[in-house]
C-alpha cells in the first residue's frame, strides 16, 4: 500500500483524497485550518451563516462521481436542490430576465421578454452549447496532457470544435444568435469566471454557460460548505486520514534519487510519503514548499484573473418576493467596465454585481426576520495601483448604497468585507481567488502542469493547474492528480 500526503483539504485535495483512498492507497490530508473546505469555508456571526467561498454550484454529477470513487452514494450524504430560477438578471433599465431550470420555461421567458425570434434562437443556442460540451469534455477538459501536441491527438474532435466555432470569440458568437442585448450579457458574462471579457474569451468557454443554463444551478441542504463536509467524510470512510490544524512547511526528498520522501510539519514532525499532492495556489506552493525550483513560466509571468470584493452581510428586514437565490445586477456600461477592470487596473465605473441570498433557500442560514447576503463585485487584482487598506471603507459604502437602491434590506447586523488583500493573506497569489486567466496560452496543455517532473512524486491539484477554475474544474483536477499519482506508483492511469 502506497502512502500519499495531500496538502490542503479544499475541494481539490478532498477530491484527490476520495479517488486515492478509493483505490486502496493510504491517504493523509493535512489542513492548516480547523475544518475542511479551503476556500469553500464557513463562518457564523450573530446567528447568520456565511459560506465564504464559491456561491454557485453546477455539475452535481461530478460530486456524485467523487463520492462514488470513495464508495459513498451522494444520496446518502448530501441533498442538492436545483434552483429555479438559476439566476434573476436585473438590468439598468429596470427590466428582468429569469434563467429558468427547464428549457421550455426558459424559451417562454425569452419569448415574454425578447420576442419569438430570440425564443426560437434559444433552442438552436442550447443545441450548440450541448455540441460544444460533448466535443470538449472528455478530450479537452477531463484529461491529463503531457505535451501540446495532445491537443490534436484526436483530429476529428479538433475538427468538430473548429466547425462549431469554438476557437472564435464568445461575445460575438452570442451576439450572432440573439438580437436582444440583454441576452448577450446573460449568456456571456460567464467569461469573467475564466478571467476574461466576453469579447476576449474563446467561444469554447461557452461550456460554462452550458453548465449554468442547461445543466442547471444547484444548492445543497445546509449550504455550500456541506459539499466539502461530505467529501471529507467519504474520504475518511474509505480509510483516508484528515489532520486539521496541521501545516506543511517542507517537502522532504530522498538523497539518492531526489524523489519525494515525505513532508515536514510546522511542529517539527514528519510524515512519510511515496507521493505528495499540493493544492495551495501554485505560486505559493512553489515559493513556500519548492523554493529551490524555478516555477513554470506561466506561474512566474502569466496573466492572472481579476479579483473580487465579497461582502458577507447579515441583515434584518423583509425580503422582496421577486429576489431570487442568485441575482445578477448588470450595469449600463459593458465594454468600458471590462476595459477598466482588465486593461487599466481600475474599479469598474458601472459595475455588474452578483447578490446571492442563501437564506432564500435555507432558512437556517439566518435568524428569523433576517437574510444572509453574499455580494460580489469584480475588482482588479493586486497588480493594480489600488490601496485596499484605504479603499475598503468606501467600497463598503458603495455596496451598501447599491443594495439599498436595488431593493435589498440594509439593516446590517453582521458583516465581513473581503478584499484582494484578504485573499492574499489567505494564500492566493496577487490577491485573486481565480488563479491564472483562461486565455488560450494558459489553457489545456499550456496551463501549468499537475506534475513536477524535477521532483518525482510531487503533483498538483487546484484552480492553478489543469483544467482550471471553478467547482467542477477543481473536482476534476483532484481526479486528474490522483490519476497522475497512480501512474507514478504503477497503480492506475498516468
Amino acid at each position: 500500500m502506497s502512502r500519499i500526503v495531500i496538502v490542503g483539504a479544499g475541494l481539490a485535495g478532498l477530491a484527490a483524497g476520495c479517488h486515492l483512498a478509493g483505490r486502496s492507497h493510504e491517504v493523509v490530508i493535512t489542513e492548516r485550518a480547523a475544518l475542511p473546505g479551503g476556500r469553500a469555508g464557513r463562518e457564523e456571526s450573530a446567528g447568520f451563516v456565511f459560506d465564504t467561498g464559491p456561491s454557485v454550484l453546477t455539475m452535481p454529477q461530478l460530486i456524485d462521481d467523487t463520492l462514488g470513487a470513495a464508495g459513498v452514494r451522494m444520496s446518502d450524504v448530501l441533498t442538492l436542490r436545483r434552483l429555479d430560477p438559476a439566476y434573476r438578471a436585473v438590468y439598468a433599465d429596470g427590466s428582468t430576465l429569469r434563467v429558468r431550470a427547464d428549457t421550455a420555461a426558459m424559451r417562454a421567458e425569452i419569448a415574454r421578454a425578447s420576442g419569438p425570434a430570440d425564443a426560437a434562437a434559444y433552442d438552436r443556442f442550447v443545441d450548440w452549447l450541448g455540441e460544444l460540451y460533448d466535443a470538449e469534455w472528455s478530450r479537452f477538459i477531463d484529461r491529463n496532457f503531457d505535451r501540446a501536441l495532445d491537443l490534436v491527438s484526436s483530429p476529428r474532435a479538433a475538427a468538430r470544435l473548429l466547425r462549431l466555432g469554438a476557437f472564435g470569440r464568445l461575445g460575438p458568437a452570442v451576439r450572432r444568435r440573439f438580437a436582444d442585448p440583454r441576452l448577450h450579457r446573460l449568456f456571456s458574462f460567464q467569461a469573467l469566471y475564466a478571467g476574461l471579457a466576453p469579447d476576449a474569451a474563446l467561444a469554447l468557454y461557452a461550456v460554462i454557460t452550458y453548465m449554468d443554463t442547461v445543466e442547471g444551478v444547484w444548492y445543497p441542504d445546509g449550504g455550500m460548505h456541506a459539499v466539502p463536509t461530505a467529501l471529507a467524510a467519504a474520504c475518511e470512510k474509505a480509510g483516508g486520514q484528515l489532520r486539521y490544524g496541521t501545516e506543511v512547511t517542507e517537502i522532504l526528498r530522498r538523497t539518492d534519487t531526489g524523489a519525494v520522501a515525505g513532508v515536514r510539519l510546522a511542529d517539527g514532525g514528519r510524515e512519510r510519503a511515496d507521493a505528495v499532492v499540493l493544492t495551495p495556489d501554485l505560486p505559493v506552493a512553489y515559493q513556500r514548499l519548492l523554493p529551490e525550483l524555478r516555477p513554470p513560466r506561466a506561474v512566474r509571468s502569466g496573466t492572472y484573473s481579476p479579483s473580487a470584493v465579497v461582502w458577507h452581510v447579515g441583515v434584518r428586514g423583509p425580503l422582496n418576493d421577486d429576489i431570487a437565490h442568485h441575482n445578477i445586477h448588470f450595469g449600463q456600461e459593458w465594454e468600458s467596465s471590462f476595459d477598466a477592470l482588465l486593461n487599466r487596473g481600475r474599479l469598474m465605473p458601472d459595475p455588474s454585481r452578483l447578490v446571492t441570498v442563501p437564506s432564500r433557500s435555507d432558512p437556517q442560514a439566518a435568524p428569523p426576520g433576517g437574510s444572509t447576503l453574499f455580494v460580489l463585485e469584480p475588482v482588479p487584482n493586486l497588480t493594480a495601483d489600488i490601496d485596499w487598506s484605504a479603499q475598503s471603507g468606501p467600497m463598503r459604502e458603495r455596496l451598501l448604497h447599491f443594495l439599498d437602491g436595488a431593493g435589498y434590506p440594509t439593516d446590517v447586523v453582521a458583516e465581513q468585507l473581503v478584499t484582494p488583500l484578504d485573499w492574499e493573506r489567505q494564500g492566493m497569489h496577487l490577491g485573486t481567488p481565480f488563479a491564472l486567466a483562461h486565455s488560450f496560452p494558459q489553457t489545456g496543455p499550456f496551463r501549468p502542469p499537475n506534475v513536477e517532473k524535477r521532483v518525482p512524486g510531487v503533483f498538483f491539484a487546484g484552480s492553478g493547474t489543469v483544467p482550471g477554475v471553478g467547482v467542477p474544474m477543481v473536482l476534476i483536477s483532484g481526479k486528474l492528480a490522483a490519476d497522475r499519482v497512480g501512474g507514478y506508483l504503477g497503480g492506475g492511469p498516468g
